[in-house]
């Protein structure tokens, strides 16, 4: 901006210069136009060189000046007088740079993969006469980091399946980030910033490949799981119906001891009926105090059937019959035969 307005400046002090020298001309008045003329040349002297001698570093970016060709300083953001016919400006960018990289690569396995990565990188400000120096133009500096990031990249994912790659591919980003900082900072004077691999593509076919394994786990998860499932269900099962089978048993167990002790008890009242009925038909009897194995006390009786004779012997064994069919009788009266005498006819008992 500065170049400009001086620029301007020296043009209308030439331009005004030459025109009054002009109409001096004009009017014969040669001497008194040298003075004009001197001025006007020397307004145009101005005008090629001052202007063009101001230079202007914006923010982010840095210049190294070079005399004759030879790069000697550095400068940084502002405005700098420096004679353009000695002195020239490379000016670099010295913001963070974006390196989208596109390349092919084959992982331990040989199988190809389409890469995407983004390097982004910094020069440092402090090396800009080394960097002109060495490689010229930032351009150059940017295709040697590109070469060198592609070619750390490939070395890096060779060493992995592509299955490995497919399942650790987010941790695999940071160890080419790794790689490629620790070979670029030191020796090209810029700061990597991040490197990230944006997009890894396999090929059509073992994309399907790794989609149907993946598929087919997928479906060996599922059997397992239905199995144990099965397992389990069946387990449950198993233990309901071993419980069930359980509380049958023990409620059998226990119908067969209420029988017991039905049958007991049945039995104690028939013999109880028996020794009462040898008694009443004058049998002599016999009673015994015994302790039982659980504690309990009771009490044996027994029949002397001594000089008694078989019938009566046979008489208390009919009686018992007889009591045992009261026990049973349905209520119907016994049958009546008319005559000249009445006859009762008593059911034999039966045994059901």
């Amino acid at each position: 901006m500065i170049g400009i307005i001086l620029g301007v400046i020296f043009l209308a002090g030439t331009l005004g210069a030459g025109a009054y020298a002009a109409q001096l001309f004009a009017k014969k008045k040669k001497k008194r136009a040298v003075a004009p003329t001197a001025v006007a040349g020397v307004f145009a002297l101005l005008l090629l060189i001052v202007p063009m001698s101001f230079h202007t570093v914006n923010a982010g970016e840095v210049a190294v000046v070079k005399h004759l060709g030879k790069a000697e300083k550095v400068r940084t953001a502002g405005t700098y007088f420096d004679l353009w016919l000695t002195e020239t400006y490379d000016i670099y960018d010295a913001k963070v740079q974006n390196l989208e990289i596109k390349t092919q690569a084959y992982s331990k396995d040989a199988q190809t993969m389409d890469v995407a990565m983004t390097v982004q990188y910094q020069i440092d400000a402090s090396k800009a006469i080394e960097i002109a120096n060495k490689y010229g133009t930032i351009t150059v500096l940017a295709n040697r980091i590109e070469s060198i990031a592609t070619e750390k990249t490939k070395s890096n994912l060779s060493s992995y399946s592509a299955m490995n790659i497919i399942e650790t591919r987010s941790s695999i980003s940071p160890q080419v980030e790794e790689v490629i900082k620790s070979t670029v900072n030191d020796e090209y004077y810029v700061n990597i910033v991040a490197v990230v691999l944006t997009n890894i593509d396999f090929s059509d076919a073992f994309e399907k490949t790794v989609e149907d394994k993946m598929i087919a786990e997928q479906e060996k998860l599922k059997a397992e799981y239905e199995k144990e499932t099965a397992i389990v269900n069946a387990e449950k099962e198993l233990e309901v119906a071993k419980l069930a089978a359980e509380a049958k048993l023990e409620t059998a167990k226990a119908d067969a001891q209420a029988q017991v002790e039905v049958a007991k008890a049945e039995a104690l009242a028939i013999q109880l009926k028996s020794i009462e009925v040898a008694r009443a038909l004058g049998f002599a009897i016999t009673e015994t105090e015994i302790t039982n194995t659980d504690g309990t006390k009771s009490t044996e009786y027994e029949i002397d059937f001594t000089g008694k004779s078989a019938e009566e012997i046979q008489l208390i064994t009919d009686y018992l019959k007889y009591l045992e069919y009261l026990a049973k009788w349905n209520g119907e009266l016994p049958s009546v035969v008319a005559g000249e005498s009445a006859t009762v006819v008593i059911p034999t008992p039966t045994d059901s």
